[in-house]
């Protein structure tokens, strides 16, 4: 449980001045260094640490797995940027997954998950927790009668939630979303990657948990990985802590220390990324190429009115479907230079992918497989002329006749 008086895990909200959020990310879990006034969160890359006496750690810490220094800082910042009580940072964010999987359900209960989710946490879901008896139903978490449906009275213990999803860009109700599973006593967990705690807070819309691939936006320069999870209920803070320290999925002291660095600057970034995003969208409705653009932000998408309440802005991911199928997705894939052909996403670099033969390549024959002629885009913070200009060309060159 994070107190005030506890230097491992303090408060996200009683241990400095200001409560905005670009102040937040600058300054929440982050004084100056007691002994040398540094301004920057050192890295600690020790493993272990010197006790006082037998049992009694100097300041908390002891061993590396279970907390390190520039860890907390990182968990701390987090925790205050979701407007939580305990933050987890992780190696990754589907050991993030599996850690919120491993502490909320036990054989023979059952999960609710997006119809449009991201491959790798339907693998988890199918090819790990199903093995372990974990039973899951995938449904459009935007039809609020279709997840009433599939919940399982005393047996669905978690709803799954992606919103914006990846990669349809989907939107659902948060608090709608946990009226439903609270009033069977399930939780709602939210992977809340592609909107970051910038453009959306889960856990104030009445979310348990919100989830963190904190490898996209909140590092946000596609030179580290990891994951995060933030919880306002501080005992099951306490019992997914026992499953990292237990599990041993934890970032290694650099690692965090890139997220940390990250997070500064994630308000700036994501306007950006949100402003070109809309005039690739923009682009994208106009070409004659193109059939289909998923994007919250157009008025005529279906999850406009859900994004524009829950949201702050709509996000810098943009998916569309081209009108000369997957062949035509994959040579339009081809022939961008400035968005990059590359997995992942949120970065400052823009990033092009073939979701169907990349990142969601898992989902194959399965409910939730992609459409073949499907694109993704991760909108980066290049000078949108170019961004524009490059998108044009590769567009034009794969008209339908």
């Amino acid at each position: 449980m994070a107190r005030a008086d506890d230097p491992q895990h303090p408060a996200a909200s009683d241990t400095w001045a200001g409560n905005g959020f670009e102040t937040l990310a600058i300054h929440a879990g982050q004084e100056p260094d007691a002994v040398t006034g540094a301004v920057v969160v050192p890295i600690h890359p020790s493993s272990t640490f010197v006790q006082d006496a037998v049992g009694v750690p100097r300041g908390a810490y002891e061993y590396a797995r279970s907390a390190n220094p520039t860890r907390t800082a990182l968990e701390t910042c987090l925790a205050a940027l979701e407007a939580g009580t305990v933050g987890l940072a992780f190696a990754s964010g589907l050991a993030a997954v599996d850690a919120v999987l491993r502490t909320v359900c036990r054989p023979g209960d059952h999960a609710v998950i997006p119809s449009d989710a991201y491959g790798g946490t339907y693998r988890l879901f199918a090819r790990v927790f199903a093995e372990w008896g974990v039973e899951y139903t995938p449904v459009p978490l935007d039809d609020l009668e279709a997840v009433r449906a599939a919940i399982r009275p005393g047996h669905t213990r978690l709803l799954w939630c992606e919103t914006p999803t990846n990669p349809l860009l989907s939107i659902s109700d948060i608090a709608a979303l946990a009226d439903l599973v609270h009033s069977v006593g399930g939780l709602l967990a939210v992977d809340n990657t592609f909107a970051t705690p910038y453009l959306q807070q889960p856990l104030t819309l009445g979310a348990d948990v919100s989830v963190h691939s904190t490898t996209k936006y909140l590092g946000g320069h596609s030179d580290v990985i990891g994951g995060a999870v933030v919880v306002s209920d501080p005992g099951l803070g306490e019992r997914l802590r026992f499953i990292q320290n237990a599990t041993g999925a934890v970032p290694g002291p650099f690692d965090a220390w890139l997220v940390l660095r990250g997070a500064k600057t994630l308000a700036v970034r994501m306007d950006r990324h949100c402003a070109n995003a809309r005039h690739i969208a923009d682009l994208l409705v106009r070409h004659p190429a193109v059939a289909v653009v998923h994007y919250p932000g157009l008025p005529g998408n279906p999850g406009h009115p859900v994004a524009a309440k829950q949201m702050r802005d709509f996000g810098g991911m943009v998916s569309f479907t081209l009108r000369g199928g997957q062949d035509a997705a994959v040579e339009v894939c081809r022939r961008t230079r400035v968005f990059t052909l590359a997995e992942s996403l949120g970065g400052v670099e823009s990033l092009i992918e073939h979701p169907g033969r990349m990142t969601h390549a898992s989902v194959a024959g399965s409910p939730l497989e992609v459409p073949a002629d499907l694109v993704r885009l991760s909108v980066g913070i290049e000078s949108i002329d170019d961004l524009v200009d490059d998108l044009t060309k590769a567009l034009d060159d794969h008209q339908d006749p």
